[in-house]
């Protein structure tokens, strides 16, 4: 498929090259993919040259053959929209729904209805550049062309992107904030659960209370590592497991549902160099 971005010059005597390997950090073959196809032109169609500087204002537009997304459309899950620009979009995931399809045909997840979103906007890119657990509801943060992709998972390699999570957790956690280093690993008596274990891969989660209840501690997280059900494992590890969180040791709950959120997302913006600290304001189970 034509992918089209189109990039205001933000400083004088920024070349092409420039913007593609350093302020970009593009990967090399992408960077020739783009050179081969002469891919950069001004807003009246005329091919510019990539060592040539511009001048703040200029406006460059980069068009390219490239990879399409192909999930397939579904509309059966509800989408909210915290934020979207021509470049990105960010969207809440319910509990109860995986990220993205596991095997081929599946279309009853998060990345089916984006997609579905995406294309009654006659638009037919979307990657998502994190993912959250099936249980788990909250911010997703999805690239709408694949140089915008690029940008973002190097800025979640150097954690550039702050995701906060917020979970209610059982019993009365006793320091007002802290860091949890504990390496995790598979947990060989089950299939699914992981384990701290000392030949883990590393993990490190901050942490810091943000209200308490008789029973119950309500948290916010952040990542510094990414590992699966990291933030599960490692409040369960400090010993006040997830509320309805059977797996890592909680009591049994009705909904049989955990209480983790991912309620925040915090990055600059790859393109504009914004600030963007955005909220889950969606209320869902």
């Amino acid at each position: 498929m034509i992918h089209t971005l189109t990039y205001t010059v933000q400083e004088d005597g920024l070349t092409i090259n420039n913007l593609f390997q350093e302020k970009w950090k593009l990967g090399k073959k992408l960077i020739h993919e783009l050179l081969m196809q002469k891919a950069v032109s001004n807003k009246s169609g005329e091919l510019l040259q990539w060592k040539l500087p511009n001048k703040k204002g200029d406006v460059l537009v980069i068009k390219w053959e490239g990879e399409s997304s192909n999930y397939l459309l579904s509309d059966q899950i509800p989408l909210y929209v915290a934020y979207e620009d021509e470049y990105l979009l960010i969207a809440s995931k319910p509990r109860g729904v995986s990220t993205h399809p596991n095997e081929d045909g599946q279309n009853h997840t998060f990345m089916n209805t984006v997609t579905n979103y995406l294309h009654n906007k006659d638009h037919h890119y979307g990657e998502h550049v994190h993912r959250i657990d099936e249980g788990t509801k909250g911010l997703v943060v999805i690239a709408k062309n694949p140089l915008v992709k690029g940008m973002l998972d190097r800025m979640l390699e150097n954690k550039t992107i702050v995701r906060t999570y917020e979970a209610t957790v059982e019993g009365q956690v006793k320091n007002q904030h802290g860091t949890i280093r504990a390496a995790i690993g598979n947990d060989r008596h089950h299939p699914t659960r992981k384990r701290v274990s000392p030949s883990g891969q590393n993990a490190i989660t901050h942490y810091e209370v943000a209200g308490k209840h008789e029973q119950f501690t309500k948290v916010h997280a952040i990542l510094e590592t990414g590992r699966t059900h990291q933030i599960r494992v490692h409040l369960a590890h400090l010993g006040h497991p997830i509320v309805g969180d059977e797996l890592y040791g909680a009591k049994r709950t009705p909904t049989k549902m955990y209480e983790l959120h991912a309620f925040k997302v915090q990055f600059n913006h790859p393109i504009t160099g914004e600030v963007l600290v955005i909220e889950d304001k969606r209320q869902q189970n």
